[in-house]
């Protein structure tokens, strides 16, 4: 049997995908020896042993909390935290981490409180669950579009219009799976945008996405021919990506519509001048 096709049936609460990953990083050992290959045959005597690194627990790590009650916790994610892991071999601080130790739900999964997310290069408001009512509630407003968002953001160039609605829908890039583009065959997507301080190279804008496609920002403003500052996937890459969710408003258990906000960087600003 290869060597992987043994771990996956004799630890099947781990995927074979795991294992394998695991086995190229030096985790297995056949007969004492590190064995990297998942491909490897083993014999009917061969001595198959695990030895996994202690999971890193990020208790010294943090993130500043805008707002916590004993049903939700609002943050101000910083620029290059995940909102969650990527997978079983990532062992990074994320934003999953620190909700872990305040909520009780999805504490069997990568994603504990997490009912939405921030790319990792986009920095601001987010809000996560304490508990399962809250988790459901929510996530029926993201679903249902009953959330407002406003993001703020430099741009590289000026768009033709001082403000606008960008109504065009987005689909998977079949080329680079990664990314996304503008496509007749891809979901509607809708962006408001308008300019809140003119420039000339830069511009600083207010946007506000009225639906949730995954990149829509960033997609739409690189395909108006303004890509955000900084986007190494759809523009040109700089010391961080431009953008920054400012406020989140949305209904919290108990009926209560709340606005949460999140000061923009002051670099953005040093951006105004250039």
């Amino acid at each position: 049997m290869r060597l992987d096709a043994y771990l996956a049936e004799y630890w099947p609460e781990t995927s074979r995908a795991t294992w394998q990953k695991r086995v190229k990083a030096g985790y297995v050992l056949v007969n004492g020896e590190v064995e990297k290959s998942v491909k490897k045959v083993l014999a009917e005597d061969d001595e198959v042993t695990i030895k996994l690194p202690e999971a890193k627990t990020h208790s010294d790590e943090s993130l500043p909390v805008i707002y916590q009650d004993d049903n939700v916790i609002v943050i101000n994610k910083p620029v290059g935290v995940l909102s969650h892991s990527k997978g079983a071999m990532n062992d990074e601080f994320t934003v999953a981490d620190f909700f872990r130790r305040f909520t009780s739900w999805g504490l069997d999964s990568n994603r504990p409180g997490i009912v939405h997310r921030l790319d990792r290069d986009t920095s601001g408001v987010m809000i996560g669950a304490l508990n399962e009512d809250a988790a459901k509630l929510l996530q029926k407003q993201f679903s249902d579009r009953k959330v407002k968002k406003q993001y703020v953001a430099v741009i590289d160039g000026r768009p033709d219009n001082e403000e606008a609605m960008i109504d065009m829908p987005i689909g998977r890039n079949p080329k680079k799976p990664s990314q996304f583009r503008v496509d007749a065959n891809g979901k509607k997507a809708q962006t408001l945008y308008k300019i809140m301080a003119p420039g000339n190279k830069y511009n600083l804008v207010s946007l506000e996405p009225l639906t949730g496609r995954t990149h829509q920002l960033r997609v739409h403003m690189a395909h108006i021919g303004t890509p955000i500052h900084g986007d190494r996937v759809y523009g040109k890459e700089a010391d961080r990506l431009y953008l920054h969710a400012a406020a989140l408003e949305i209904t919290i258990p108990g009926g209560i519509r709340k606005l949460f906000t999140a000061a923009v960087p002051p670099e953005f600003a040093a951006m105004e001048k250039k």
